[in-house]
């Protein structure tokens, strides 16, 4: 039988490229930062990572062409939000652009000003590091500066649709 990878389609075929990334399953966040007129910015964001353990670093993509990408890339700071299992309104809430996208959500302030979700799973307060121009997206590296965690299942992002995690008996 012949591997699927021998007679694939060109991954600069965007629709094909799209559907095999979308196999990796990712988390969903909202990534958050103070602008400098004092707005309270953020949207979803499902491109997060770990870089780095010694120092913390962490970081996430923005497409060039965002409305918002000009004020997150003159930002010192920004946070990350790991969303809930049970935020799936929020995902699609900052999914869209809006004058102001933290109207009526329920969050408080971070380091910086950064706003941050309540009800998350877990929290990233950092300092912006890098801002690299790669294809046509913006990599944003960050330092770490505070996290915090509690219990909870997080909102994933699989082939085109939010889901969440179930526990694989040991067994399987």
């Amino acid at each position: 039988m012949t591997h699927p990878t021998k007679n694939a389609p060109d991954p600069g075929l965007p629709l094909h490229f799209r559907s095999c990334l979308g196999a990796f399953a990712t988390g969903v966040t909202v990534v958050a930062m103070r602008a400098p007129d004092g707005r309270a910015v953020g949207l979803t964001v499902n491109s997060f990572n770990s870089l780095s353990l010694d120092p913390p670093l962490v970081l996430w993509s923005l497409r060039s062409g965002s409305s918002v990408a000009a004020v997150f890339r003159e930002t010192t700071n920004f946070s990350v939000s790991v969303l809930a299992a049970g935020q799936l309104g929020l995902a699609r809430h900052f999914a869209f652009s809006a004058p102001d996208r933290f109207a009526g959500v329920a969050h408080h302030e971070g380091l910086g000003g950064c706003p941050l979700v309540d009800a998350a799973i877990a929290w990233f307060e950092c300092e912006t590091v890098s801002v690299q121009e790669l294809g046509d997206h913006l990599l944003f590296v960050g330092r770490v500066l505070r996290c915090a965690r509690v219990p909870g299942s997080p909102l994933v992002f699989h082939q085109g649709d939010f889901g969440q995690t179930t526990a694989l008996d040991e067994g399987v």
